[in-house]
């Protein structure tokens, strides 16, 4: 019998372009070795230019989906994207509140690529309630983070820094924030990991400098968390998990394709392609 792989058990959407959601999170995983456990946590009618619709699951039926192979299959992380509804949130957050041990990596999904509203201010307030002080990792853009860091003051604050917005989440309990820089107008992507046990300025721990590519991608921030899950599940730490994560999502931005009219989609098994060098590989997970 061949040996089991680490398993990341992922709550999220569909997402019938397989850019994003459920079908990239899978993507990501399998392509990083390890099983993907898939709790479905609603429908989405989407292509790669926008989400029309998202009919959420019942909380019951999530709570149903997670409990039956939680009792069956040892996980080694849990990884969230989009969730639905405020019931989805709170079903979720007693899920993972019996398995304290088990790593939650968090992608608070707020809008579509496009812009669509994904998360309500009901579901936002949830989230920073219920999960962010369990979570050991959130991954929000710079645009989420301002918004999620000051979701009681009523209205988006849109001149907070970063280095703010990530003192506010890390003072909701989440042990570490990733805030990605895609967003921000600067020359090369700065993505800021934020550590609650870290005694220097603002709790930084490193910011990361990437090559802008071009293009606007769908999935970018489905793959980035859970190739960071995929990284802790093969047991590296957190500073080395999020390298590993950003380094292979910046590849498979670099060869993505576009199958539609919309965004650009990340190849999540771009070392797998006929390349000049096939027996390059872009990611090791040997340290």
């Amino acid at each position: 019998m061949s040996p089991t792989p680490p398993t990341v058990m992922t709550f999220a959407a569909t997402d019938p372009s397989s850019g994003a959601g459920m079908q990239a999170d899978i993507l990501a995983l399998a392509s990083i070795g390890c099983h993907p456990l898939s709790v479905i946590t609603g429908i989405t009618v989407q292509d790669t230019v926008g989400v029309e619709s998202v009919m959420p699951l019942d909380a019951d039926w999530i709570n149903d989906q997670a409990r039956t192979i939680l009792e069956d299959v040892q996980v080694a992380a849990f990884k969230l994207g989009l969730l639905g509804s405020v019931e989805n949130v709170a079903v979720i957050a007693e899920i993972v509140a019996d398995y304290p041990d088990i790593p939650l990596l968090i992608d608070p999904i707020l809008t579509s690529g496009r812009g669509d509203e994904l998360s309500s201010e009901e579901m936002q307030a949830a989230m920073c309630e219920l999960l962010f002080p369990q979570a050991t990792l959130i991954t929000p853009n710079s645009l989420e983070a301002r918004r999620l860091a000051y979701y009681d003051e009523g209205e988006e604050v849109k001149h907070t820094t970063l280095d703010e917005s990530a003192q506010r989440l890390l003072e909701m309990g989440c042990e570490y924030v990733l805030i990605t820089g895609t967003h921000e107008r600067s020359t090369d992507v700065v993505n800021s990991l934020y550590g609650m046990q870290v005694t220097g300025v603002n709790g930084l721990i490193k910011a990361y400098h990437w090559e802008r590519l071009l293009g606007s991608y769908h999935g970018s921030g489905c793959t980035l968390t859970s190739a960071i899950a995929a990284c802790l599940a093969h047991g590296l730490t957190m500073e080395e998990a999020v390298q590993e994560a950003q380094e292979y999502t910046w590849q498979t931005l670099k060869h993505a394709f576009r199958p539609g009219m919309g965004q650009f989609i990340p190849d999540r098994f771009f070392w797998a392609r006929e390349e000049d060098n096939p027996n390059e590989k872009a990611i090791s997970l040997q340290h």
